[in-house]
């Protein structure tokens, strides 16, 4: 047990050291399920109307609603390989 957790320990800088995920990408494989239009309260990609309130809360706000759910928004908006940077990111790609 105290291998594993010594493994751990070592390779848990090097997960959080990853670099940050193309937007793109992150939302081609995980939020277009929700953000291309199938749940009408989801922003969509491009849809300023829609994002200017919810960006106008701050993006730390934003990216706290991903990490841990907000309405409709499952935690981490099922990307659990996403970091707080691929979020800040994806959220302004979609914002744009």
């Amino acid at each position: 047990m105290t291998q594993w957790l010594l493994a751990a320990g070592l390779l848990m800088p090097l997960y959080s050291a990853q670099a940050t995920q193309e937007p793109e990408a992150v939302y081609n494989r995980v939020c277009g399920a929700c953000h291309a239009g199938q749940l009408p309260m989801a922003p969509r990609k491009g849809d300023q109307a829609a994002w200017k309130p919810r960006l106008a809360q701050g993006m730390e706000t934003l990216v706290q609603h991903v990490t841990q759910g907000f309405k409709a928004m499952p935690p981490r908006g099922l990307c659990m390989d996403c970091s707080t940077e691929d979020y800040r990111s994806i959220i302004q790609w979609m914002s744009e």
